[in-house]
């Protein structure tokens, strides 16, 4: 895929804004994982008392791959790809 099929947006996880450059038809996509991750950290939040942003999201990217795991049949070697591009971009961006 080449950068010129990318289109940047700029979306918001856990009070940090990440700008991340994707196809434009998945924006709705990545949007509403996006917003569905940020509710699940939000909900970890009120229950964990004295933890940090880096230990919420990562409580929350294991409860998605426990889900997936335990849904078996209907694993999705594409979207599994395509999460582990978003992860990727996202931590770098986390190192930067």
């Amino acid at each position: 895929m080449e950068n010129n099929d990318l289109i940047p947006i700029t979306v918001w996880l856990s009070g940090r804004s990440y700008r991340i450059r994707i196809k434009a038809e998945e924006e709705e996509a990545v949007r509403k994982a996006v917003k569905i991750a940020d509710e699940k950290i939000t909900e970890l939040r009120s229950h964990y008392a004295g933890k940090d942003d880096q230990d919420f999201i990562a409580m929350c990217l294991l409860s998605y791959a426990a889900d997936n795991a335990l849904e078996g049949s209907s694993f999705n070697p594409v979207l599994d790809t395509d999460v582990k591009d978003m992860l990727a971009r996202i931590e770098n961006v986390i190192k930067e």
